[in-house]
């Protein structure tokens, strides 16, 4: 399981305990979440908006009407970009309004406006949590699908004992870890190819392309939350890869092919998101060749095509490539889905105003039947979404897991 690239709002309400909630965001950040703190005017009193920005490095969020902030980021933009909102410390006074559907506050007001998951950490006196009034808020809420968290047992502020403690940020990590996650993939192995590879000349050149990687790392990290075993497979790369899959360096076109092939046969599910140079020089030589005015050729021959190569295998995994295009890229994609005998094509633009490295890009999901679009949004969501179709079209009516395990694609003409 991960956090890396998941959207955590984290709400801070009048806590004593609210000082619990700064290494709980440093924990967030460090496992790779992106984290918006938002507080409440009582918060304040107990912990300064600044040491939540130093550790979130995020401004702060406090008020519902912010001129300067709603220009750039209204609150319901805000809402709708959380995966998950935390409310942790919860305090009494919060748990009330949000049970009767109070919105006289900004982190109220988001919490009725969002569709993620919610989660409420209650930290409070022992003798206020027990309070028949407390529990009834508690109960309400759990019954419109919110999380409540039980409060740990302990000695607290006031000199009591008892329920009411903020839970470890630990074990809040965990509980954060594991919200709202669909672990469909449990149990099956998926490859991912990623980045470019790189096609040597001589020791000092190569052929390769634009791409960054960013896209099949996303990938990966979407898979992993599903619950899949991942190996990613990826030439040299901008960005660190997920440290929770099974990362394999390769350099060339021919090296990702051997790998794959290696892994394949240990695989249900494979995601060939890499952009594997098309060429590679006849005869690439030891020795640096040595600049001279003339023109030069440069014979090429083409790469090993790994896509069409696993598509032609007897018994294969669920294949999904990618095709980045200049026009036409339903027609393009479809094309190539026939010719390389696999089950989705994914294809996105290239092109002026369309680069790899774009902060935002649109995808556009070929199948035999029906194409999907998805975007445009960042590489991180796309990936989800992705993955959320993919896993929708594996299997519509068993369990995924099954349905992999018991039909490995067979050659077909398409």
């Amino acid at each position: 399981m991960t956090l890396r690239y998941r959207k955590i709002l984290l709400g801070v309400t009048g806590s004593i305990a609210a000082y619990k909630a700064c290494e709980l965001v440093r924990l967030l950040v460090q496992d790779g979440a992106e984290v918006q703190v938002v507080m409440s005017p009582a918060a304040e009193q107990f912990v300064g908006a600044m040491t939540f920005e130093a550790l979130s490095r995020k401004p702060v969020r406090t008020a519902l009407f912010d001129r300067e902030v709603e220009m750039a980021m209204s609150h319901i933009e805000l809402a709708r970009w959380a995966d998950a909102v935390v409310i942790a410390p919860a305090s009494a006074n919060c748990l009330a309004r949000l049970a009767m559907g109070l919105a006289d506050d900004l982190l109220t007001t988001l919490c009725l406006a969002t569709r993620a998951p919610v989660v409420i950490a209650p930290a409070m006196n022992t003798a206020m949590w027990e309070n028949p009034a407390t529990q009834a808020h508690v109960h309400a809420l759990v019954e419109r699908g919110v999380q409540v968290v039980s409060p740990a047992v302990g000695e607290q502020a006031c000199g009591e004992t008892g329920p009411g403690r903020l839970p470890d940020p630990e074990y809040l990590r965990a509980v954060i870890e594991d919200l709202g996650t669909d672990r469909a993939l449990q149990g099956i192995h998926a490859i991912v190819t990623a980045g470019p590879t790189r096609e040597p000349i001589d020791p000092a050149r190569f052929i390769s392309n634009f791409s960054t990687g960013r896209m099949g790392c996303a990938l990966a990290d979407a898979l992993l939350e599903r619950g899949a075993r991942v190996t990613l497979i990826h030439g040299p790369i901008d960005i660190p890869p997920s440290s929770d899959a099974d990362c394999v360096a390769v350099t060339t076109a021919a090296e990702m092919l051997e790998e794959t092939l290696k892994r394949s046969e240990d695989c249900q599910l494979l995601v060939a998101n890499a952009a594997v140079a098309d060429w590679r020089p006849c005869a690439p030589t030891d020795r640096k060749t040595k600049k001279a005015q003339e023109v030069r050729t440069l014979e090429l021959e083409p790469t090993p095509d790994i896509l069409a190569t696993l598509g032609q295998q007897a018994s294969r995994p669920y294949l999904v490539g990618f095709a980045a295009e200049t026009e036409d890229l339903e027609e393009n994609a479809r094309a190539k889905l026939r010719a390389k005998n696999v089950d989705l094509m994914v294809a996105n633009r290239i092109g002026p105003n369309h680069g790899f490295g774009d902060a935002e890009t649109t995808l556009e999901v070929v199948d035999a039947d029906s194409v999907t679009r998805l975007g445009p949004d960042s590489k991180n969501t796309l990936a989800r979404q992705l993955v959320d179709h993919i896993t929708a079209r594996l299997s519509p009516a068993s369990s995924v897991v099954d349905f992999l395990h018991a039909a490995r694609r067979t050659t077909h003409s398409g």
